[in-house]
This record gives structure tokens, sequence and C-alpha cells, in this order.
């Protein structure tokens, strides 16, 4: 359990390309070496849908700068086609383990909502909806609220 209260549970990708497997390892080295105190996403999963975990859920991520607090971070390997272009590259299994990980911390803190990294943009032109000309990021290059909507389907 954290030491704070859960409010949204964020997903994001590794930004590497489709087929390249990193670990929690080397996630955690690259955020080290940009000198930060630790890997900042709590959960990984990789490219056959095993879970990994990264920073322990006792501590603020660090992974959209301003919603880190009260934010349980969740990273899937991959997010850009060969050409390093924004693609949903999830794997069957990798949408598995999503869903397993998200299933699990949203039952462990009481259902909060569950978002894509672009959907905490700022809303640059006051509608109430982040829209993709408003993403900072194309991160996690796919609808997190409309795949959680259908079920997290596989």
């Amino acid at each position: 359990m954290s030491n704070f209260p859960i409010k949204r549970i964020v997903v994001h990708c590794t930004a590497t390309r489709e087929g390249q497997d990193v670990s929690a390892a080397t996630i955690k080295s690259w955020h080290l070496k940009q000198g930060w105190s630790d890997i900042g996403y709590h959960y990984v999963v990789r490219l056959d849908g095993r879970i990994e975990k990264g920073r322990p859920d006792t501590a603020v991520g660090s992974h959209v700068k301003g919603w880190n607090k009260g934010s349980i971070a969740i990273v899937y390997v991959g997010g850009l086609d060969k050409d390093g272009k924004a693609k949903d590259t999830r794997t069957p299994a990798q949408k598995k383990g999503l869903k397993e990980i998200i299933s699990r911390m949203s039952a462990l803190h009481k259902n909060p909502p569950v978002m894509g990294h672009r959907d905490l943009s700022p809303d640059k032109d006051g509608d109430g909806v982040v829209e993709k000309h408003e993403w900072l990021k194309e991160c996690p290059c796919f609808d997190v609220r409309d795949w959680v909507k259908q079920g997290m389907p596989i």
C-alpha cells in the first residue's frame, strides 16, 4: 500500500521500437543517468507479458510532471514502429499483463480512473477535453480510457 491515496493509474510506453525488449533494470539505468533517484514507474510490462516491479508503490513515481503524487505508473515496453513513429505495439501477452496489473491496482486502490500519459496534457483550449492537438506526447500510443471501457480486450 502507498503512503498517499492513489487517485489515478497512468499507463505509459517506453518509446522503444517494436520488438525491442527492455527490462525494468535497463529503464532504471536510463533514469539514473538522467539524475533521477530510481526508475520512474512502479510496474513494467515486458514484451512477453511479464510484469516487473519498478519503484516501490509506497514511493511517489516520476512519470508525469505535476501528476506524480497520487499516481501508480505502469509502462509497457514499446510504443514506436520500426521507423520511430508512434504506434500501439502491445503484444497480446502485454495486453494480458497490462490487464492483470491494472485490475490488481484498481482493486487495491478502490478503482481510481485509468488513463494514458497523454490524457494528462494541459487542456489548452479550455473545453474540458484533452484532444489530440493538445497532447504533449502521444504516449502510450493507444487510447487507454477506451481500452479500459471496452473491458481491456486482449
